[in-house]
């Protein structure tokens, strides 16, 4: 019997991130940039040209696994508001409010199924477009495959209807307030400028995305079995009057409309965003004539049904806790970026996008990428004569379309495990369709440059 490859697990492949981190802290030189706080963003960031040695700080074999629950501290925010809006879904679903709806949705669109993709596509990349729409959609989780479990489409296709998505539109986003816009703001280019070019490329991604989505969906779809026939199913599901489904609806979207406009007109964190949900899960509980106690015992079930996704972000921010303990984020940002200084202008945008993609594995964050390699870039621009416009086009094809395909990607990793999708299922459906987005965020950058885009 020959050997055969099993792709690791989820928790695997962070785990192993974590102690591959370790290990680097033990080679790779210790050093750091001076920082100062920027007026604009608040944040602290990089001053070019202070990179200097400090002293070697190694991570040890316990204190790499110390870094693990650091990284769940780290991520706390989000971790919580995954466990709130989990339950703030598990309720609205005990309600039968959602599974009705969906029922409602599949029977009107059951000889058009196809027609859903492009539908939910637009959707969630407009949400990753306009705030980066991430692990929001680890709660929506459930009521997304069961729609495509009614359709006859697999697990695959709603993730890639759905974080796959928001993940194209929040990469050429001309709006998008982590990537796009903070990335502006410290190249000191005007806010949103250039929309309209970057607008000429996201669309032509999103429908290639859709194309690809739907390719996938077609070739995997399987023949649909009358699911309101199953008592198994429907024997305790809740039956109530269209009035309270509508109530029940309305309180969904407002939460998502009150937690949009709190993230991009407030600066929301993720705190008032994860109140805004539970809100909404106590309302949809009390409409739905749930009681206390009934949506108590709702919360709880989507607490549990959250647990792992939500852990998985906190073991992917691990990995950069570990490399900033050791000190050598900063030596692994000068040492990537140092070869394009002699480069031709139009190899060395190519090269950043290359370097802005290597570097998202390391660092998670696509907005601490901002500030953590802008302030390096923009000095290295202007002496190439490359514009900074081009160099936030770099950043934002480099670090934004690798969310399509690192395990470091919290949210990503979760919502895999939720929708129960092997990580190397989903790179053999990504992997193709990732490299042409490439070469479009590459030719949209080498057309920036012909053209003189500022």
């Amino acid at each position: 019997m020959g050997f055969r490859f099993a792709f690791p697990h989820a928790l695997v492949l962070l785990v192993g991130g974590v102690v591959l981190a370790a290990m680097l802290t033990w080679v790779v030189p210790a050093g750091e940039y001076e920082r100062r706080e920027d007026p604009v963003t608040h944040k602290a960031l990089v001053v070019p040209g202070t990179y200097h040695a400090v002293e070697r700080q190694p991570v040890g074999p316990f204190d790499t696994f110390v870094q693990i629950p650091k990284g769940l501290a780290d991520a706390q925010e989000i971790v919580f508001f995954v466990f709130l809006a989990g339950g703030a879904f598990a309720v609205v679903d005990k309600t039968g409010a959602l599974r009705r709806t969906v029922d409602w949705l599949a029977d009107a669109l059951r000889e058009r199924a196809e027609w859903v993709i492009p539908v939910v596509c637009v959707v969630f990349a407009v949400g990753g477009a306009l705030e980066n729409l991430q692990e929001e959609i680890l709660a929506m989780v459930p009521a997304l495959l069961f729609l495509c479990r009614r359709l006859g489409f697999d697990p695959l296709t709603a993730v890639a209807m759905s974080i796959g998505a928001a993940h194209v539109g929040a990469a050429f986003s001309p709006v998008n307030p982590f990537q796009a816009v903070i990335a502006q703001q410290l190249a000191g280019v005007a806010k949103i400028s250039g929309w309209g070019y970057r607008m000429a490329f996201l669309l032509p991604a999103l429908a290639m995305w859709i194309w690809w989505v739907r390719r996938h969906a077609r070739k995997h779809r399987v023949p649909v079995t009358d699911e309101k026939a199953d008592d198994a199913v429907r024997k305790n599901e809740r039956v109530l009057p269209g009035w309270r489904v509508a109530l029940i609806l309305a309180a969904v979207a407002a939460a998502f409309v009150t937690f949009i406009y709190g993230v991009t007109q407030k600066d929301w964190d993720m705190a008032p965003a994860g109140a805004v949900f539970f809100i909404a899960g106590v309302v949809a509980g009390f409409v739905g004539r749930l009681g206390f106690n009934g949506t108590a015992e709702a919360f709880v079930e989507g607490f549990s049904s959250m647990a792992f996704g939500a852990l998985l972000i906190g073991f992917a921010r691990a990995i950069y806790i570990v490399l900033s303990a050791g000190h050598v984020v900063d030596t692994l940002v000068m040492e990537m970026f140092r070869p394009l200084a002699g480069l031709p202008v139009g190899l060395s945008a190519a090269g950043m996008i290359v370097v802005q993609t290597l570097l998202h594995f390391p660092v998670p964050s696509v907005s601490g990428q901002a500030v953590l390699t802008m302030p390096i870039l923009v000095p290295l621009a202007d002496l190439l004569g490359l514009s900074r416009q081009v160099v936030v086009l770099a950043y934002q094809y480099g670090a934004g379309l690798c969310e399509l395909i690192t395990p470091t990607n919290g949210a990503l990793m979760a919502i895999l495990s939720a929708s129960r999708v092997r990580f190397s299922d989903w790179l053999r459906f990504t992997w193709p369709l990732y490299l042409a987005l490439v070469v479009l965020g590459l030719a949209a950058v080498l057309l920036g440059i012909a053209v003189g885009l500022r």
